[in-house]
């Protein structure tokens, strides 16, 4: 998944879940800043950040290693 697509579906599942912005913040531990920031496509939010956001949302995290190129 792709930076942009991953901040647009933090977004559109905090959306889907009728949950603001700032209770969002409130709940996750993330600053309203910084969740603004995200959806806005302007952060550049750490692993942890983009965990905590995850983790409240119902999201899961997972990293995946790229195949070499042939």
């Amino acid at each position: 998944m792709h930076y942009a697509s991953l901040l647009s579906s933090i977004k559109n599942r905090r959306n889907v879940l009728h949950i603001t912005q700032e209770y969002l913040a409130e709940i996750s531990g993330v600053s309203l800043r910084t969740i603004k920031e995200i959806e806005s496509g302007k952060g550049n939010p750490t692993l942890e950040t983009l965990g905590e956001l995850a983790d409240v949302l119902g999201m899961e995290l997972t990293l995946v290693i790229k195949q070499p190129n042939p």
